[in-house]
């Protein structure tokens, strides 16, 4: 399975011509979604999901079953439900995006697991009971402390990490969050540019 990072939170998934996109949001490129099959939204916030460029794209789009997401169709998810989209085998898991102050904003958040070996936790730290290889890893967020972002790749214990949720930051903030986790992690961290695949 091919992973391609697109930027902030956008991840697409390539394998034997099937193509599984999760997070398409305003600012991830439009080349993210060309040849999709199917696209997964953890959450309604506009970083995650670009409702304009999705309304026309004509493929199922999976979002969470109590997404606020009235002017496009999706196929409601709970949280524990496994399907297939696009051919790639989905778990969902979690529930509910992690607070930002005051307990704003409160939504539902699903994270997905993919093929049972990569995990995408959209807006959360959410820690799956099964094991994951990879995991895209939260790495800034008005929600988000490096510490917590730490603990969650050491809690998660993938074999490899690869950064997500990362377009509010400049280079020299980036540098310092990629320095902390490959630091303070034994999980492989690597920081993918856009358009970089693994």
């Amino acid at each position: 399975m091919r992973i391609i990072k697109y930027t902030h939170a956008c991840v697409r998934f390539e394998q034997d011509g099937r193509v599984l996109v999760i997070d398409p949001g305003i600012w991830s490129e439009p080349a993210a979604l060309i040849g999709a099959d199917a696209v997964l939204v953890t959450h309604e916030h506009a970083d995650h999901i670009d409702v304009l460029r999705l309304l026309g794209l004509g493929v199922p789009v999976y979002a969470p079953v109590e997404a606020d997401l009235p002017q496009l169709e999706v196929i409601g998810v709970p949280a524990g439900e496994e399907f297939a989209a696009a051919g790639f085998r989905v778990a969902a898991v979690g529930g509910r995006h992690a607070p930002i102050y005051g307990g704003q904003p409160d939504c539902a958040n699903l994270g997905y697991i993919v093929d049972g070996t990569t995990y995408h936790p959209g807006d959360a730290l959410y820690v799956p009971e099964q094991p994951v290889e990879t995991l895209l890893v939260p790495v800034q967020a008005s929600w988000l402390k490096m510490a917590e972002a730490i603990d969650f790749v050491k809690a998660v214990n993938p074999s490899r990490a690869f950064a997500i949720h990362d377009a509010q930051i400049n280079d020299r903030g980036l540098s310092s969050v990629n320095g902390w986790l490959a630091e303070e992690t034994d999980n492989g961290y690597r920081y993918l540019v856009p358009g970089e695949s693994a």
